[in-house]
């Protein structure tokens, strides 16, 4: 079985990374919920002298469904959409 693993990562406006990462949880991943195919999914938020950074990694046995774009007012930048196939796992 194929594994991708999808990544989404955002920049939030200034001081506004609670509220996008708020948004994830409480839009985006159920959203996603009982999807085909979704295995897993992981959230991960770095500080915001890291750039106020939210990020989504979903695992999948098939094709990603695609995570929504969040409200323009929370992103310091475009999001960056990312997918890879797991080669290796230890």
């Amino acid at each position: 079985m194929t594994t991708i693993a999808a990544m989404w990562e955002a920049r939030a406006a200034d001081g506004r990374a609670a509220e996008l990462s708020a948004w994830v949880r409480e839009s985006a991943l159920p959203a996603l919920r009982g999807s085909a195919g979704l295995l897993r999914a992981e959230l991960f938020a770095a500080p915001a002298e890291g750039g106020g950074r939210v990020l989504l990694i979903t695992w999948w046995s098939g094709a990603p469904v695609p995570v929504a774009e969040p409200p323009a007012a929370l992103l310091g930048r475009p999001v960056h959409r990312w997918s890879f196939t797991s080669e290796h796992v230890e």
